[in-house]
């Protein structure tokens, strides 16, 4: 899934080269082919070591499956988190064969669902998953320093639901070794969810963490007409048309060979390559897949909305649409704030979309 136009992980990894890391290894599971196809054996010169997890049965079982590639200490980050280079430097710099790991915090006054942990003079004494109450909890950003023990640990835990938490075996090492904390601060966004991808992506633009470090990025091969209006910050891919009255941006990201037609709106959205927004289209707070296209006339207005994931419903996120690859919209339609639309699925002109639809599936007017 990209964020400012690259895939999240091409961001992990130069944030990882940008501390100083020479050697990484890519646990992968769901659609392992597509990533290894994506990157091969290196980026950047740094060699890439693939492991394959078959079963994903939570993030300590992930790092099981990098065992046979570990003798050493081991710097562990999440592949679906944009975390940057200044926390994962804060954590190598603190972290000492003294102590079984280091976990890097960052001073957040919401930790929402996220980790909690508590310190006591640099030492970490509790992390807690999803904390309810008020104790002074700092946020745990989800980069490790391990020494080899952290296998013991994970195989000692006990698996919730059947799942090994890489936070339960932390709190297995807790009770007999010293775990320090490193406090940095830095840019932080997590991407569970594709709609998460607009944080992701704004926050990119935003701190300038994109290609030149420019507030806007068009890409030589982009073609803009002369009357459209590009509204910075913005990153457009290659080979991107955008034709006459469009306008696009703010926080706009186009991937590679995006079409915008005449008089259409982007704004604060994620478009994957090869979509194609039609005439007159608006198209606000935004995701879309590979292949999509979003007919002449329809409203995507943006959000907050509810969004439901099987049986979890998220409120009020501002998430106008997620339109997965190839949906094709054939216009004058409009998407209550918060649908998510699964993939190849067609929309009939005129029709209204909300909620959650299947992949396949044909929405009529």
């Amino acid at each position: 899934m990209p964020a400012a136009t690259r895939p999240i992980l091409e961001h992990v990894f130069d944030q990882l080269i940008a501390a100083g890391i020479t050697d990484i290894t890519v646990v992968v599971g769901y659609k392992h082919n597509r990533v290894q196809a994506h990157f091969g054996s290196t980026y950047r010169t740094v060699p890439l070591t693939y492991v394959v997890q078959d079963q994903q049965l939570g993030s300590g079982h992930a790092l099981l499956a990098a065992e046979s590639e570990i003798d050493d200490t081991v710097l562990v980050v999440n592949g679906d988190q944009f975390v940057e280079s200044t926390i994962i430097s804060a954590v190598l710099a603190a972290h000492n064969g003294d102590s079984a790991g280091t976990l890097g915090v960052l001073t957040k006054l919401q930790i929402g669902s996220y980790g909690g942990v508590l310190i006591e003079d640099g030492i970490v004494t509790e992390i807690v998953e999803n904390p309810q109450d008020d104790r002074p909890y700092q946020l745990n950003a989800g980069v490790y320093a391990f020494e080899p023990d952290i296998f013991d640990a994970i195989y000692d835990a006990t698996p919730q639901a059947g799942e090994y938490s890489l936070t339960d075996a932390i709190s297995e090492l807790l009770d007999d070794s010293e775990v320090r904390a490193a406090i940095s601060e830095g840019a932080w966004v997590d991407a569970t969810y594709p709609w998460d991808l607009l944080d992701i992506s704004f926050e990119l633009l935003a701190s300038g963490h994109i290609d030149e470090q420019c507030a806007v990025t068009i890409a030589e091969s982009a073609t803009v007409h002369d009357s459209a209006v590009i509204r910075e910050p913005v990153v457009i891919a290659p080979d991107c048309e955008i034709g006459a009255g469009a306008v696009v941006g703010p926080y706009a990201c186009l991937g590679e060979n995006t079409t915008v037609g005449s008089n259409a709106a982007i704004e604060r959205s994620v478009l994957d390559a090869d979509t194609r927004v039609e005439t007159g289209a608006t198209v606000i707070d935004c995701v879309t897949g590979v292949g999509v296209t979003i007919g002449p006339g329809t409203t995507i207005p943006g959000g907050p909305g509810d969004v439901r994931v099987g049986d979890r419903v998220f409120e009020d996120e501002a998430l106008g649409a997620l339109l997965s690859d190839r949906v094709t919209d054939d216009g004058g339609s409009t998407y209550v704030p918060g649908t998510v639309v699964g993939s190849e699925t067609t929309i009939e002109a005129g029709a209204t979309v909300r909620g959650t639809i299947s992949e396949n599936t044909e929405v009529r007017s």
